[in-house]
């Protein structure tokens, strides 16, 4: 099975700039999800093992959901470890950018990467990347950032050193960022990573029920409340939306992750192709998330960068809006009108 993505001397560069650094610091995205925490944790294991030491940087909390795995307790958040990180990004040799295509990804961390004098290597499965890095192993095609970091690190001549804590975090970012393969999964390599991690003891069983069956009652009652309460179908155009105010969120007790997967239950519905949630900001006012899911081959990333200040890939992606929920809702209308001949084909 063929699974290098890296031309030889693209490897051989890596090697010799993780052999030449001591100090490495690994960077990820705002508001991590299971692929950003995952291939950030996978990885520094990996080099942890090599001897290395090395810093997990995130700009703000991961959900909970998240906190079982291997080495999270490790993660340092910028917002709450700021004068460290900005001490570590400053000693680094080797900064590692994961699962992000451009400084502004994350956020009020970015003045410490386009500042750092430190080498760095971009690791990622987003379109059309920034990042001035030494090494970019950027594929917009692969699953997940995880898988991106199996190959790397298998290509490294590293999968002998892979152990199930490494195993686990990086088939835990792979099944997130895939909806547990239901989606841009169909490569055959993906499976024989998986065949692979499994030989290092991991409980693929036991990783999804820590993440999908881990939710509090009211998160259990948030999501029946949406679906039942807040959910509009356009029949017509095989689309839905959704929203989920600030008031609502305090209702049932929400807390970060609480969202998680709620855009993907309408796609459930018969025929339907385009799912879109909208959540408003917990502190920020006229702040708005949104998150877009699709089948088939309609656009989420097309549509995340045309109206909503975002992107990600075809069948999954984000943005955000800087107004009113009810302004939020307008905008949304607005996309579904704009691309119903798409939808209904």
């Amino acid at each position: 099975m063929q699974i290098e993505l890296m031309t030889n001397e693209e490897t051989s560069a890596l090697r010799q700039i993780i052999e030449e650094s001591e100090n490495i610091v690994i960077c990820t995205h705002t508001n991590p999800d299971g692929d950003a925490i995952g291939s950030s944790l996978g990885l520094a294991e990996y080099l942890r093992v090599l001897g290395k030491k090395t810093l997990v940087a995130v700009p703000n909390p991961f959900p909970d959901f998240l906190h079982w795995l291997p080495g999270s307790n490790e993660i340092k958040r910028y917002d709450m470890n700021k004068a460290e990180i900005e001490k570590a990004f400053k000693e680094a040799q080797l900064v590692f950018c994961l699962d992000f295509n451009d400084p502004m990804r994350i956020e009020g961390m970015a003045g410490c990467l386009t500042e750092c004098t430190a080498r760095k290597v971009l690791i990622d499965h987003h379109p059309n990347p920034t990042i001035d890095s030494v090494v970019k192993v950027s594929y917009p095609l692969m699953s997940s950032t995880c898988e991106i970091v199996f190959r790397v690190i298998w290509q490294l001549g590293g999968f002998s050193l892979m152990n199930k804590d490494m195993a686990t975090c990086i088939y835990c970012g792979m099944m997130t960022d895939t909806g547990s393969f239901t989606f841009n999964s169909n490569s055959p390599e993906i499976f024989f990573i998986i065949s692979q991690l499994l030989t290092l003891g991991i409980d693929k069983d036991e990783i999804y029920r820590k993440v999908y069956h881990n939710y509090s009652t009211s998160r259990v009652r948030l999501m029946g409340y949406v679906m039942s309460e807040k959910l509009k179908v356009y029949e017509d155009y095989h689309a839905s939306y959704f929203v989920i105010t600030r008031k609502e969120m305090l209702r049932f007790n929400f807390k970060k992750g609480d969202a998680e997967g709620l855009v993907n239950m309408p796609l459930q519905i018969k025929d339907l192709k385009l799912s879109i949630s909208l959540r408003e900001d917990k502190d920020k006012k006229n702040l708005v998330w949104v998150s877009l899911r699709s089948v088939g081959d309609f656009s989420c990333t097309e549509m995340a960068n045309k109206y909503f200040n975002g992107g990600g890939h075809l069948n999954a992606s984000g943005g955000k809006l800087f107004c009113s929920v009810e302004e939020a809702e307008n905008i949304v209308k607005l996309a579904i009108l704009d691309y119903q001949e798409q939808l209904r084909e």
